[in-house]
């Protein structure tokens, strides 16, 4: 697909929600020059781990390994991690080396592999500066104040952020699609699940302008696969640079 029908096709699914204001912004102009600003990035990443996954840092390698899947090669967190955050915030994490981007539109399958219980996860890691600061989603099965919900870890445990969330995400035995949107300017931030037009998390912050971005879970197991980086490149924050050299 050419990169003028991509973007197309991203305007064409965003501009639903900008017309229903579901968009964090001011106003419907803001809106839309915000979509169009994430439709123009550039892929910086696509992985589909069928060459490994030497670009990505685990808490915890032990804990991660590549699988056969449905399509070819996927990677699996499949064991806790042994690893202690500073802060009360996830455990399981994988982040690309070497990447820090502000605005982002990420993308990616998941499939939960843990059995079934209220606060199944899996999460996505943005923003990252290191082990103490961050912004991530925690794709809960069940909401509450700590569950389902977009987080900032700000040299404590963890707060959230998020201005709308729903009642939980429902994890079952197969895989789903999640995308994350950030604009660094605005600090709009929209989180999907499986249906791309309509965002099931929104927030708003401007903490962190730009960081590492990763994958993985805050106490669950599960497997990644097909992961599209679009985003604006900056370069590695000192603090992050310092904790993926660790």
């Amino acid at each position: 697909m050419s990169t003028s029908l991509r973007r197309t096709l991203y305007l064409f699914l965003l501009l639903p929600l900008i017309e229903r204001g579901c968009c964090p912004g001011h106003g419907h102009e803001a809106k839309a020059a915000e979509a169009e600003k994430l439709a123009a990035l550039p892929v910086i990443v696509n992985e589909d781990f069928e060459a490994g996954a030497d670009r990505w840092q685990p808490t915890d390698p032990k804990a991660w390994k590549l699988v056969d899947s449905r399509h070819g090669k996927a990677y699996s967190l499949f064991q806790q991690s042994k690893y202690q955050p500073p802060h009360r915030s996830p455990l399981n994490i994988a982040l690309l080396k070497d990447i820090a981007v502000s605005d982002l539109v990420l993308e990616a399958d998941v499939l939960s592999t843990i059995k079934d219980y209220g606060h199944r996860d899996m999460c996505v890691i943005f923003g990252y500066q290191d082990r103490a600061h961050f912004y991530y989603v925690h794709f809960g099965k069940q909401a509450d104040d700590h569950a389902n919900q977009i987080f900032i870890v700000d040299g404590a445990a963890r707060k959230k952020i998020s201005t709308r969330s729903t009642a939980g995400t429902p994890w079952d035995d197969k895989w789903h699609h999640v995308k994350l949107t950030r604009d660094a300017e605005t600090g709009a931030i929209a989180v999907y699940f499986d249906d791309v037009a309509t965002p099931v998390m929104t927030a708003a912050d401007k903490t962190f302008v730009a960081g590492r971005v990763g994958l993985g879970s805050f106490d669950d197991i599960g497997d990644w696969d097909n992961v599209v980086l679009r985003g604006k490149r900056l370069p590695l924050p000192p603090a992050a640079e310092s904790d993926q050299a660790k």
